[in-house]
């Protein structure tokens, strides 16, 4: 995109291939807005300044620097207590099959973020859900975590918690 702009109700997006104009009425300077402005990967985690996060896993370095920056004292490798999110790294089926014995340990309004790899037969987003759901969690948030990773948020059904 070359550019993006609000204009008496339409969107107008300049692409090296042409213009596009979208009727959006009222919205359309929110969607310029949030188009120009995109949530951090942090924000769209829901991970806030000084937040008691444990990562288990591999972490790509781009990701571990940012969590550093929000929450320097992250725990590696063993769950933190008190932990509001957990980030599993899942590259092969024997990884992910760690969630069942994290969701034992979770408690609370606890997040389990199951960060694993797109487009690949051994993990796909349907064995995350069944390993997450079959572990007792329910799953509420999907989110697409790089270029090459998506992330599945779950958490212990309220009736559990």
């Amino acid at each position: 995109m070359k550019s993006v702009k609000a204009v008496d109700g339409e969107l107008r997006v300049q692409s090296p291939d042409g213009a596009v104009v979208f009727e959006v009425g009222p919205q359309a300077e929110k969607w310029a807005h949030k188009i120009l402005n995109p949530k951090s990967r942090m924000e769209k985690l829901g991970v806030k300044e000084g937040a008691t996060v444990t990562a288990i896993g591999k972490l790509e370095a781009k990701f571990e620097a940012e969590l550093e920056k929000v929450t320097p004292d992250f725990v590696r490798g063993t769950i933190a207590k008190d932990t509001e999110f957990i980030f599993l790294t899942a590259e092969t089926e024997k990884e992910l099959a760690r969630a069942t014995n994290i969701a034992k340990a979770i408690g609370g309004g606890t997040a389990l973020w199951i960060v694993y790899p797109k487009g690949q037969k051994d993990i796909t987003e349907n064995a995350v859900l069944s390993v997450g759901r079959k572990a007792g969690l329910k799953d509420v948030k999907v989110v697409g975590f790089s270029p090459t990773h998506t992330a599945l948020k779950f958490v212990l059904p309220v009736e559990k918690r």
